[in-house]
């Protein structure tokens, strides 16, 4: 009787998140991949064409929407190759320096934590503005006299750069909980045996919190593929479309001017989901390989 009060229970507590997974992401995912094998505008009856998108989109070098996903997909994979390395490093070097706990490493670790609180389109109007070369200070500052967000590769400099500093909190906290979990036992006995700091890291640090940073390696690559707010506010997706990543070509067929092609804008994110399975993937193997 108790454990069927427990499961009672359980339910209780599952059952308004599971309502609003499904609701919110089940079905709209199911219904976005029926849509990628229509014809639709959005607003009559979606008609069925089949596998007719996807061959368009990655054969038919002629359609306007083979150009967008060749373009967007390599921007954004170029994007993810750009951001993913850092976003993962540079948290994990800083993590390792705020567990030496210097003086002041609490506010050092808040003030990292910080920029990830605020919203992307907050950061992106903001660092619009510092880098703005008619009113921006930063220019006036460094001397510069080109405009940063449409020239290359400075445009893809501070892309990278801002996102960096906008995600590096997020990671940074996942690893200095992984790294305070680490036995001090171990640390300890490889000083004893004359190990150097680098040695630690590697032989002691590392193999310690080699899963939280499969995670954070795996979800930050999902997250970046899936970038959007950065280059539409920043760049706009220039200069000539250097910037503009797939999520933008997307967003713009769905629901952007003139007649909404929704079936193409969903094969496209269909495309994208099996583009980032496939690379989750191969992370997954290599870390089971590894571990």
């Amino acid at each position: 009787m108790k454990k069927k009060h427990q499961g009672l229970w359980s339910l209780l507590f599952l059952g308004p998140h599971m309502i609003l997974f499904i609701l919110f992401f089940l079905i709209p995912a199911v219904f976005g991949i029926y849509i990628a094998f229509t014809d639709w505008d959005l607003f009559g009856t979606p008609q069925w064409v089949g596998f007719n998108n996807f061959k368009e989109i990655l054969f038919d070098s002629k359609s306007i929407y083979h150009t967008q996903f060749m373009n967007g997909t390599r921007n954004t994979i170029l994007f993810v190759i750009f951001t993913v390395p850092l976003c993962v490093i540079v948290p994990l070097v800083i993590a390792t320096m705020i567990q030496a706990k210097p003086k002041l490493y609490k506010l050092f670790q808040s003030l990292f934590y910080l920029p990830t609180l605020f919203a992307v389109s907050a950061v992106m109007l903001v660092w619009s503005f510092l880098l703005s070369l008619s009113y921006g200070p930063l220019p006036k500052w460094f001397g510069l006299k080109i405009n940063i967000t449409s020239t290359q590769p400075w445009a893809w400099v501070a892309l990278v750069l801002i996102t960096v500093w906008w995600c590096v909190g997020q990671n940074l906290i996942i690893y200095v909980a992984a790294l305070n979990g680490v036995p001090v036992e171990q640390v300890e006995a490889a000083r004893i045996d004359g190990a150097g700091n680098f040695t630690i890291f590697m032989k002691i640090l590392m193999p310690n919190i080699r899963f939280p940073l499969f995670f954070t390696l795996v979800t930050t690559t999902i997250a970046q593929f899936n970038v959007y707010g950065q280059p539409l506010m920043l760049t706009n997706g220039g200069p000539n479309n250097s910037t503009r990543v797939l999520m933008m070509d997307i967003q713009n067929n769905a629901f952007g001017a003139g007649i909404p092609t929704a079936g193409m804008a969903s094969a496209m994110a269909v495309l994208l989901g099996l583009l980032i399975m496939l690379v989750s993937v191969v992370q997954f193997v290599v870390m089971r390989r590894q571990d």
